[in-house]
């Protein structure tokens, strides 16, 4: 009886105090500016940190109106490595066409080790005013609102903390974050979603670029495919060598070839390979060279700027019958800035503009080559010519395995003979294996294909000799 008493009393006086708290706490709320509360919140952080040999780094979410990337670096990285055994998990996706993310919820730990030093990572929030006013402001919940003037406005403001031994301090700041951030950025560009800019009002827009162009779909010749994929992977490893030669960091490529060889194919391989957004420079759609030079400064580290058919799009100078067309300069003797013109074009590819970014591939295509002005194809501008020809043996048999998933099959030396007497280009062979899910069928549909076209070709070859034959005949009888 007398235990049962002494436990009705222990349980009575901590329901007191817990009411007493929750009292005091109420009245402090009410009554203690906020200011004040965080200073003495400081005070008690600042005394355990003196007692204590742990030391902690805190990273919110936000800092001023800005997100924090070290926050969204540091969620990307615990993500990676979450223990499913918490009690308490965070599940999330912004795409479709990602997976789902989990993260630890508020309050949860979790422990990571790296170069042999163990760090506790917590998740926390707190309320505070100050961040309400400053989140309020730019949307004009200002100044003198009722919900300012009484101090009433809350805001969550939610922080990664990570502590670790004091002893560790340097190697905390100097090697274990770099090491987060640097791990979470390789992360974000594996599993990005790359983009396609394009202009529209005089400004680049993005759109998702979910063109699924790989080099192992590819249907070009393999030696100059890993050709390609070598000097792509030399290019972006080299940032030191450029700029102790003095260069821009940039590589520019000339893809030409007839309709349908795969360029735009190559371009968007190319990308998902080195995962760079690309720039679609529509120079029809830009005024001048001021704005062109506005266009291209806005343009991302990592991309790829990509001017297609650069033989049709402006009427840039060009060299005929030995003598350069030029644009028409000004009284002053400056670059005439009412267009584009082929020098402006060229200053960001080679001159100083050149320079406004790092890690750029620049990459003209046309169906015509000889068209353009040799002015830009000296060496140092198109680094390599890359020509995209007409289907091959290979190709062929990349398309069928893309299209069909067969390596080999009964009808192959037939259609690759063919193939070597007729011009056809891959995209044509494309077309012709997308029509009929039956591999036999779609095989034997595409040898008659060709058939065709070879037939057609000795018919206009015939038909051409028989008029040179005439036209001789016509000649000699005019002698």
């Amino acid at each position: 009886m007398s235990w049962s008493g002494d436990y009705e009393k222990y349980m009575a006086t901590a329901a007191a105090v817990a009411g007493t708290a929750m009292v005091v706490r109420g009245v402090v709320s009410e009554l203690v500016p906020d200011e004040l509360r965080e200073m003495l919140r400081s005070a008690a952080r600042g005394i355990r940190a003196r007692v204590s040999s742990t030391h902690t780094v805190v990273i919110d979410e936000t800092e001023g109106l800005s997100t924090n990337q070290i926050y969204d670096a540091a969620r990307t990285y615990l993500a990676a490595r979450i223990n499913t055994d918490m009690q308490r998990l965070r599940a999330s996706r912004v795409d479709d066409a990602q997976g789902i993310m989990i993260t630890m919820d508020q309050g949860e730990e979790m422990l990571d080790v790296h170069d042999g030093v163990e760090y506790t990572w917590r998740l926390v929030s707190r309320e505070t005013a100050a961040a309400a006013t400053a989140h309020a402001a730019p949307y004009g919940i200002g100044g003198g609102g009722a919900a300012n003037r009484r101090g009433r406005s809350r805001f969550e403001v939610k922080s990664f903390e990570v502590s670790f031994h004091k002893k560790h301090k340097e190697k905390a700041l100097r090697s274990y974050l770099p090491f987060v951030i640097d791990t979470a950025k390789a992360m974000n560009d594996k599993h990005r979603n790359l983009k396609m800019h394009m202009i529209e009002y005089d400004a680049w827009t993005a759109v998702d670029l979910r063109h699924p162009s790989t080099f192992d779909t590819l249907a070009m010749d393999h030696s100059l495919k890993h050709s390609v994929m070598y000097d792509l992977e030399r290019f972006v490893k080299r940032k030191d060598y450029y700029r102790r030669i003095g260069r821009a960091w940039k590589r520019g490529y000339l893809l030409y070839g007839p309709p349908g060889t795969g360029k735009s194919s190559l371009i968007a391989a190319m990308a998902n390979y080195l995962k760079f957004d690309i720039y679609d420079l529509e120079l029809t759609e830009v005024k001048s060279n001021s704005d062109l030079r506005r266009l291209l400064v806005g343009m991302s580290n990592r991309s790829i700027l990509v001017v297609e058919d650069i033989d049709c799009t402006i009427d840039l100078q060009q060299r005929d019958e030995g003598e350069i067309k030029r644009a028409k300069p000004t009284y002053s003797g400056e670059e005439n800035e009412d267009k584009v013109t082929l020098s402006g074009l060229l200053n960001f590819v080679d001159g100083l503009w050149s320079t406004s970014g790092e890690e750029r591939i620049i990459v003209f295509t046309t169906n015509y080559r000889e068209r353009l002005d040799p002015a830009l194809l000296r060496p140092g501008r198109m680094d390599m010519h890359i020509h995209m020809g007409y289907c091959t043996r290979e190709a062929f048999r990349v398309l069928a395995s893309n299209y069909h998933n067969v390596e080999n099959h009964a009808m192959y030396p037939e259609i690759e003979q063919l193939i070597e007497e007729v011009l056809t280009t891959p995209a044509e062979v494309a077309e012709v294996l997308m029509r009929n899910d039956d591999v036999d069928v779609a095989l034997q549909v595409l040898a008659e294909f060709l058939k065709a076209k070879r037939n057609e070709a000795r018919e206009t070859k015939a038909e051409n000799k028989n008029g040179n034959q005439k036209i001789n005949k016509y000649e000699q009888s005019m002698v």
